[in-house]
Order: structure tokens, then C-alpha cells, then sequence
């Protein structure tokens, strides 16, 4: 099978966080979405997304089935897709599930296709809070799904197991650390490393070649996506890859992209001092919107750096790119490709932010090529209209 996931109206609500990707390659869990739904059906996947995304994110010509990429996979949603007949779409009240032709996914509502009319409750990532919301929920169901039939690996006897819910991936280690599984499972992937007097409690993600460095403190519903290195105490986020919160400080009820680097001694705050409703920054509005959430950090996207002794305050978004620095409580909302702090911002040019990220992809022996300047050279421009400085 080869399936396609599309996005729809989900990924401007997304945004800072989708700029980069489809909606459908956002981690969650311990995959990403459009891999649950290929290791659920074994199928190949691509995307129907947005036309700057389309080179690095390809549509699959050849596929049968398409899905919504903000919808997460469960026994009865893939009971329900595979039932689908050609030219039948699965729909609710408002939202278009998936479909079994190839048009135009948003025209197919108003068409004259057969509707099956889905009623059960599902998994849908609308908003970048959704992501550390419902995480905790997918590291179940993607361990449940990655580790049926499979044997673990074992660990160092110099490590404490409470529990015994832990899955270890070939040529992953730890030493003298202490792991409680009671409360819910455990992965380290392949070839990661959970150096000395660490302390985790599930439910928590460790992806392929990934380090939690030493003394760190992680609580439950957390994930650290691949080629990532982490330190301090991270309650309740997801670190998508490639990305280094490698010292001391706080991270919590947080979602931070790929290409990210968090300066030593940095903290967020995910509750006011009040103990209120926390807002956060909505592009399509361009105000800050309700969450109804008591706790909510910060949202960082692709490429995102903040200096040592950064303090971001409750429900802070910071945009593609941005660099920040310097002391006090920068604002809620820091522009894409915005360079600054307290003191105020300017615009990172994209000459000096292509000159820092030919540098970060070459420590990861990776080419920062023509398909990544020409997708940032999109968002730069897609963004320029919030950069009012």
C-alpha cells in the first residue's frame, strides 16, 4: 500500500511549528504521525501539503489511500480506512478523515462522494499544545506498536529498575541509572545513551542516537526524537531531533523542533504566578489565543537558539530561526528569523543564518543543501509580515 497524508486547515494552527513540514511529520509519541500510520498499514507514505514543503516533502503519485496528517492512527480509525471503498471518504461533522480518491482533499466535502460518517472519539493534533497534550498517550501506543513480537535488549546491571516496562534497541547503553517503568513504558532506540545518575520515570521516549547526559532529572511524558542530547529536568515535552538542551534548567510542557539549541542554565516557566489560563500566539489571528490549559511552556521551532540564562516566561512561541539573548523575560511571541531579546529585535538575515546551520549540519555529518535554503528561503519571505520591529 502507499498512502499520502494531506494537510488541511490544522496546519495554519500549527505554524510556527509546521513553517517547516507537513502536519503529518510531526513527532508525537515515539514516531512521527505519518510513520505510525506506515508501520500500522506497511505502507510508503508521502505528503499533500504546501508548495515550498513539496522537495523535501514529496506527494507519492502512486498512492491509494489518503489521510489526514493531524489525525493520529487507532484500531477503530484503521478499521474504518480500510473498509473504504473507491471513492468513499470518511468524514465527521466537519473534518474530511480520509479518502480513496485522488482530488483535491478540502473539495471532497462538497462533492457528490459517498460520506461514511466516522462517530468514534480519536487523536487529533490541531494545535502545537496538542503535542506535549497527547503525548504521553502515543508513547503508549507507539511502544505497544514497536515492540509487539520483539525481544529487548538488556542493560548494565550497575542500573535500578522499578518496574520492569522498559524496551532497549540494539547498541543502546546506560550505566548507574535509575528507571521507573511502573507508571507507564520506557524506549531507548537504537545506539542511545543514558549516561550516570540519571533519573527517568515513563512514559519516555529516547530515540536512535540520542544521549541524556549525566544527573538528569526526566519526567514522565517526555520524548527526546533522534541525534538529540539532553541534560537538566524536562517534564512533559518532546524534542523532535537533532536538537541539544545538553546543561542544567528547566524545560516543561514544552514542544521544541529540529535544529534547536538551548544555552546552559535556561528555564521556562509552564504555569503564572496566578495560576490562570495560559494564552498562546496564534498566526491566523495574530493575538494571543486560549488554551485552557494551566500548564504550557514553550514552543520553539526549527532552528531556534536561545543563549545561556535565557527565562522564558508561560506560553512563550518562538518562530523559525529565532535567536535569543540577553537578560530578563524576552516577549511571548518572538518573530521567525527574529535576532535579540529584552533589549529588542532585529532581523537575522538569512546570509548569517545559512552560515550558522552549514555549521550545525557539518557537526552532524550532514549537508545543509539547495532543498534546505530554498524551504528556509520560503519561510523567511511566508514570515516576513510578523516581523514588526
Amino acid at each position: 500500500m502507499t498512502i499520502n497524508l494531506f494537510d488541511d486547515s490544522s496546519w495554519n494552527s500549527l505554524r510556527p511549528l509546521t513553517f517547516t513540514r507537513p502536519v503529518g511529520d510531526l513527532r508525537v509519541g515515539i514516531l512521527t504521525i505519518a510513520e505510525k500510520w506506515a508501520r500500522h498499514l506497511n505502507a510508503e507514505f508521502g505528503f499533500k501539503t504546501q508548495e515550498h514543503l513539496l522537495k523535501k516533502y514529496p506527494e507519492k503519485t502512486a498512492a491509494t489511500v489518503f489521510i489526514n496528517g493531524s489525525v493520529c492512527p487507532d484500531e477503530a480509525l484503521l478499521e474504518a480506512i480500510d473498509k473504504l471503498k473507491q471513492d468513499e471518504v470518511l468524514v465527521t461533522d466537519t473534518l474530511l478523515l480520509a479518502h480513496k480518491y485522488d482530488t483535491t482533499p478540502d473539495k471532497l466535502l462538497y462533492g457528490d462522494f459517498k460520506k461514511i460518517i466516522y462517530t468514534q472519539a480519536f487523536t487529533r493534533i490541531t494545535y502545537p499544545e496538542d503535542i506535549f497534550t497527547h503525548n504521553g498517550t502515543e508513547i503508549k501506543r507507539d511502544f505497544a506498536l514497536i515492540t509487539k513480537g520483539r525481544s529487548s535488549a538488556s542493560l548494565s546491571s550497575t542500573n535500578t529498575f522499578l518496574g520492569d516496562n522498559i524496551f532497549i534497541e540494539e547498541g543502546a547503553t546506560a550505566d548507574c541509572a535509575i528507571f521507573n517503568s511502573k507508571q507507564g513504558p520506557i524506549y531507548l532506540g537504537k545506539n542511545s545513551q543514558v549516561w550516570e545518575g540519571s533519573i527517568i520515570r515513563g512514559s519516555f521516549a529516547l530515540c536512535e542516537d540520542s544521549s541524556v547526559k549525566m544527573g538528569a532529572k526526566i519526567y514522565p511524558n517526555t520524548t527526546i526524537g533522534p541525534c538529540s542530547r539532553v541534560g537538566g529536568e524536562i517534564n512533559n515535552a518532546v524534542i523532535w531531533g537533532y536538537s541539544s538542551k545538553g546543561h542544567e534548567g528547566y524545560l516543561g510542557n514544552s514542544v521544541i523542533g529540529q535544529w534547536c539549541n538551548i544555552g546552559a542554565d535556561s528555564n521556562n516557566s509552564n504555569l503564572k504566578n496566578n495560576y490562570g489560563e495560559v494564552k498562546l500566539w496564534e498566526y491566523k489571528q495574530q493575538s494571543f489565543r486560549k488554551t485552557g490549559l494551566q500548564f504550557c511552556g514553550l514552543i520553539m521551532a526549527d532552528h531556534a537558539k536561545c543563549a545561556i540564562n535565557t527565562m522564558f516566561n508561560t506560553g512563550t512561541v518562538a518562530g523559525v530561526s529565532a535567536n535569543i539573548f540577553g537578560a530578563g523575560f524576552p516577549r511571548n511571541f518572538i518573530p521567525d528569523f527574529a535576532w535579540g531579546g529584552v533589549h529588542g529585535f532585529e532581523v537575522y538575515s538569512l546570509a548569517k543564518m545559512f552560515e550558522t546551520a552549514e555549521k550545525v549540519y557539518a557537526r552532524r555529518d550532514l549537508p545543509f543543501d539547495d532543498v534546505e535554503k530554498e524551504l528556509l528561503t520560503s519561510v523567511f519571505e511566508l514570515t516576513r509580515e510578523f516581523r514588526r520591529f
